[in-house]
């Protein structure tokens, strides 16, 4: 009996499908230009006990498996390869749990975050992590890549809202780890481990979430900076305010395109755009707020403004969270994802636009300023290859910036299949045997997400 044959055989009818014009929608996720294979097989999960069972065949026959969520990936991640399996877990999206008492939700992994934010609200509460692709990323992507998101500079990244995991291992073994409490400090944090692994250690099946109070409404403060050195210095000041909900920049290649594509009076000519957001009640926000705008005048902003009511601090963010579709519309683009401590932001930004001007592309920076993860885009005329070869030299040369500031090569959206040799360079030797003896103990034969995040796996 084939893997094909073995997965029909083990699952409910209609959870195995070969049609090949269904496999070409599942063979890549959202990164431009990053190689996909062709799968055998996809298997749309509905349980834990159907990812048990794909992973028991897959293990048994020595199949890679790649895992799946909405495919928003931006890494790769996601991408199949030729003659393996993709377990897709859109289909195990229900909300099985949400606890006022506990402040926890119990949720599949097919969940999408806005839906999971939505549901959360209706009980008071909040639930933080919300990457730009919120309204169609999963929370299983998210604990995949431990995503981030705009409000990470107050509320932290996915890891730091997960408490419990369920996990079905490469064998089909399913396994708990977490605890529901708050606290918890027996064992290994192996939860930790999980979130960020990209699919590489096992394949998570349900997610516990901390929930919070849901915070008053915001005010945004939005700062217009003739240069970006003015921009680095207000971000700067802003932080020396305190500590926002949300600290965003953009600057004008990318103010221009949103203004472009969706008209809201944007100062075009602007050299950047700076938003800061607090969440504290009533007359705190108030003053963190003034706080923000001294700030920002302070640092040599041209104008500044804020918003009067919750309907308005939606409408100035919409700005930013329309930036990369907006980008979309200009051409081809190549999303890097870069983070360097904080007081290192101003020098990043200025070896982007150098990097940028050397290799001849156009660069769009934007990205969330207040923990330091900024997000330069290139642009590239529409099926120029010439260009995206270019693009892809500068994707790199930021990255190695980064790293020499002191960073790391992804912020929030994963190694996936195009970040792996600067990864290598980012760890420590030791750190890398240590990566291959965790990958070789929870997936002895290699099958899952073979390639991606740790292309060192095999002793390289």
């Amino acid at each position: 009996m084939d893997v094909v044959e073995a997965l029909t055989a083990a699952l409910p009818p209609g959870a195995v499908v070969t049609d090949p014009d269904r496999l070409a929608s599942y063979r890549n996720d959202q990164a431009p230009g990053v190689s996909a294979g062709t799968p055998l097989a996809v298997v749309f999960a509905q349980s834990t006990a159907d990812v048990a069972a794909a992973l028991q065949v897959a293990y048994a026959h020595r199949t890679p498996v790649v895992p799946r969520g909405s495919g928003s990936g931006l890494s790769g991640g996601a991408n199949a390869i030729d003659g393996g399996i993709v377990l897709t877990l859109e289909r195990m999206k229900r909300i099985l749990e949400i606890d006022a008492a506990d402040g926890v939700a119990v949720v599949q992994p097919g969940v999408v975050n806005d839906v999971l934010r939505a549901a959360a609200r209706e009980h008071g509460l909040f639930y933080a992590p919300d990457p730009s692709s919120r309204d169609w990323c999963s929370i299983g992507g998210n604990v995949a890549t431990n995503a981030g998101g705009l409000c990470c500079v107050k509320y932290g990244v996915t890891r730091d809202s997960v408490l419990a995991l369920e996990v079905v291992l490469a064998d089909g073994r399913v396994l708990r780890v977490g605890h529901r409490s708050i606290k918890g400090v027996a064992g290994y944090d192996l939860v930790g481990l999980f979130v960020g692994s990209e699919g590489t250690l096992g394949v998570v099946t349900e997610v516990t979430v901390k929930l919070r109070p849901l915070p008053a409404p915001a005010i945004t403060v939005v700062a217009v900076a003739p240069d970006l050195d003015v921009a680095s210095r207000a971000i700067a000041g802003v932080l020396d305010a305190g500590t926002p909900s949300l600290l965003e920049l953009m600057d004008r290649t990318t103010v221009r395109a949103v203004e472009a594509w969706k008209p809201m009076g944007l100062d075009t000519a602007a050299a950047a755009l700076l938003l800061a957001q607090t969440d504290l009640p009533g007359a705190a926000g108030e003053e963190q707020a003034r706080a923000f705008e001294a700030a920002c005048v302070a640092a040599g902003a041209i104008d500044t403004y804020r918003s009067e009511t919750a309907e308005e601090a939606d409408a100035l963010l919409t700005a930013r969270r329309l930036a990369l579709p907006a980008l979309e519309q200009l051409g081809d683009i190549l999303i890097d994802d870069v983070a360097v401590p904080r007081g290192q932001v101003g020098a990043l930004v200025a070896r982007i636009t150098e990097i940028a001007e050397r290799n001849q592309v156009t660069v769009a920076t934007l990205g969330h300023a207040g923990d330091g993860n900024l997000h330069p885009t290139f642009v590239m005329p529409r099926g120029d290859e010439p260009a995206m070869a270019r693009a892809r030299r500068a994707f790199d040369e930021v990255l190695e910036a980064g790293l020499a500031l002191g960073g790391t090569v992804t912020g929030e959206h994963g190694v996936g299949a195009i970040k792996g040799r600067l990864l290598h360079a980012e760890l420590h030797p030791v750190a890398r045997e240590l990566h291959r003896t965790i990958k070789n103990a929870l997936d002895p034969t290699g099958i899952l997400n073979p390639g991606k995040a740790l292309p060192f796996e095999s002793g390289a």
